[in-house]
């Protein structure tokens, strides 16, 4: 199994970083990286300054910025302490996949008994309540096998399992970027195409790059862009048309199609959206996030409150692009298996997602990127009558900034102190030579710009990365029939489509579909020290913190526990919906979400 593999390959990872000899540090000079005798403190409060200077200068001659294991542009950990940080994150990996793989192998065994995928209907037996009890648990969301057809359920998608790849079209800039048959637009929303534009109601999506990428034999992809539109009648958030651009037509789907015909362009498009969220993922958190903190490990002493917060939130961050490298991206790996695409091609649209944006740091502040698309705080258009992604991301974004905001305020009380701090300022400095992009320029004088950075940084690993990944793909947008990454027949160049299954995997191509998005999901954590909201539940670090951050790292998990409650207790309502969506979405449960990468 392709868990198992990846237990093997980190295994032999960690034993060669394990391997490499780490300089002798004189223990009566330079204090060990492990002592929790002392309370964290910021560079001019410290009482040695010339040993932390000097354990500082030793990091930044053993922690160096090395070549990327997936062969992009990122940096990744190299020299003996960097590959020794590294060991030690895949070892702890190591024995998580271990426990974990084990249970996504027997339930691969049980899934692959249950029965032949001969209709649409079929596909059910793969989510039979209990099949795959070990691996995913009770983590399926409530009403996605059953109300996938549903075209509100399509478009609530992506305000919730994948927010971000829609944008708002300001009427203000541009033409429109493809033309809708008017009747039909007439017919769906009771106003034309230009009207939805100008009033600020028309969304679009575009995927249209994908089709230039070779496919790998036998598999196949549109390069799908889409509309979606406010109704100015109902309010709701609805599909309004999909273009496939798949070569040698130019085929425009709607909900007014034959119901094959619009169920297979949906299809096509979650193909697509899929292959985005899965690489977007990596170079919006993983790329991102590793970066930012090898900077800090090399300006910020192990002593200081800032380096603490993200070793924290870091937890095993070194640990997933090696594997990432040879579990998904090698030849003959997952992605090669379960994609139209290969590995190869994963790496090279990771990297094109982290230069085009995903990569930018301040610029993806969560409210900043979703005001900048049109989805909150809009001048032009109406406001979203529902946004399940934000409705829960934002109160983890407002308990985020709480804490940073009493962590800067304890050991910062005048933004003079700031400036003060050399090895604060240093980090932001390091930016440059550490190719961030993106991050506020040195010298950082107010506090708040230090609050929005931290915030981020605990959401990045936490909200962000799990929406888009861990549990999220095996409990909604991974799940088929509706969410294939692959299809197995060539896109129609005409309407008239009788039959979806010739291009939707088999029995075996679904089992594996599933247990690759299995092997990414973590039940074991729930209603542990690892989720959410236990990210500053950590004795060791409220040993060395002050009384005001313990009692804000308690209000944090107050906040988060009342959250998760909320959640956890969604249902269908007697109209079918949950947040506005004919499904029920638990991804950010925080007592379900890990608070750390975790894969």
């Amino acid at each position: 199994m392709l868990i198992h593999l990846f237990v093997l390959i980190t295994f032999g990872v960690a034993a060669h970083a394990a391997a490499i000899s780490l300089p002798q540090l004189n223990s009566n000079e330079i204090r060990r990286r492990d002592d929790s005798s002392t309370p964290y403190m910021i560079t001019e409060a410290s009482k040695d300054p010339v040993v932390r200077a000097a354990a500082i200068q030793l990091k930044r001659q053993t922690f160096l910025y090395g070549p990327d294991p997936d062969g992009s542009s990122v940096f990744y950990p190299a020299g003996p302490l960097g590959n020794a940080t590294a060991s030690r994150d895949l070892a702890e990996l190591e024995a998580q996949l271990a426990i974990h793989g084990a249970a996504v192998t027997q339930d691969t065994q049980v899934a692959a008994a249950s029965g032949g995928i001969k209709t649409l209907a079929d596909f059910n037996l793969l989510y039979t309540p209990g099949l795959w009890n070990r691996s995913v648990g009770n983590l399926f969301d409530s009403g996605m096998q059953t109300n996938y057809t549903q075209d509100l359920l399509f478009s609530m998608e992506r305000l919730s399992t994948n927010p971000f790849s829609i944008s708002r079209l300001n009427p203000a800039y541009g033409s429109l970027p493809f033309v809708v048959d008017e009747s039909s637009v007439q017919q769906l929303s009771g106003f034309s195409l230009d009207h939805l534009h100008r009033a600020g109601r028309l969304f679009y999506v575009n995927y249209t790059s994908q089709v230039s990428i070779p496919f790998i034999e036998g598999r196949y992809a549109a390069g799908c862009e889409a509309y979606f539109f406010i109704h100015p009648n109902s309010h709701d958030f609805l599909p309004l048309a999909i273009k496939t651009n798949v070569p040698g037509s130019d085929l425009i789907y709607t909900p007014l199609d034959e119901p094959a015909d619009w169920l297979l362009a949906k299809i096509a498009f979650n193909q697509n959206d899929i292959w985005f969220a899965s690489f977007y993922h990596f170079a919006s958190t993983h790329f991102k996030a590793e970066i930012v903190y090898m900077a800090a490990i090399r300006t910020l002493s192990d002593d200081h409150p800032v380096l603490a917060l993200m070793q924290r939130v870091m937890k095993q961050g070194f640990a997933f692009r090696p594997g990432a490298a040879v579990i998904l991206l090698a030849p003959g790996a997952a992605v090669d298996q379960f994609f139209t695409f290969s590995g190869y091609q994963a790496a090279v649209a990771t990297a094109e997602y982290y230069a085009l944006g995903g990569g930018d740091f301040r610029a993806n502040y969560l409210e900043t990127q979703l005001i900048n698309r049109g989805l909150i705080e809009c001048t032009y258009g109406p406001p979203l009558n529902f946004f399940p992604f934000y409705e829960d991301a934002s109160v983890i974004q407002a308990e985020l900034t709480n804490f940073m905001s009493v962590v800067v305020d304890t050991f910062y009380p005048k933004s003079a102190d700031l400036i003060d701090d050399t090895e604060l300022q240093a980090w932001l400095t390091e930016a440059v030579p550490a190719h961030i992009i993106d991050f506020p320029p040195a010298p950082i004088t107010q506090k708040d710009v230090l609050v929005k950075m931290l915030a981020h940084m605990a959401y990045l690993t936490s909200v962000q990365h799990h929406v888009l990944n861990t549990n999220d793909p095996v409990a909604a947008n991974g799940q088929l029939p509706f969410h294939p990454t692959a299809l197995y027949a060539p896109l129609p160049t005409a309407k008239g489509v009788k039959d979806i299954m010739p291009f939707l995997p088999n029995t075996t191509q679904a089992i594996g579909q599933v247990a690759l998005w299995a092997g990414f999901s973590r039940p074991e954590f729930e209603k542990t020290n690892m989720t959410l909201a236990s990210m500053w539940a950590d004795p060791a670090l409220e040993a060395r913190m002050p009384a005001p951050v313990v009692q804000a790292a308690k209000c944090f998990r107050d906040a988060m526990l009342a959250l998760s409650a909320i959640i956890s207790n969604r249902k269908l309502d007697s109209n079918g919906l949950s947040q506005g969506m004919p499904f029920v979405w638990r991804t950010l449960d925080p007592q379900t979400a890990p608070f750390f990468f975790s894969i």
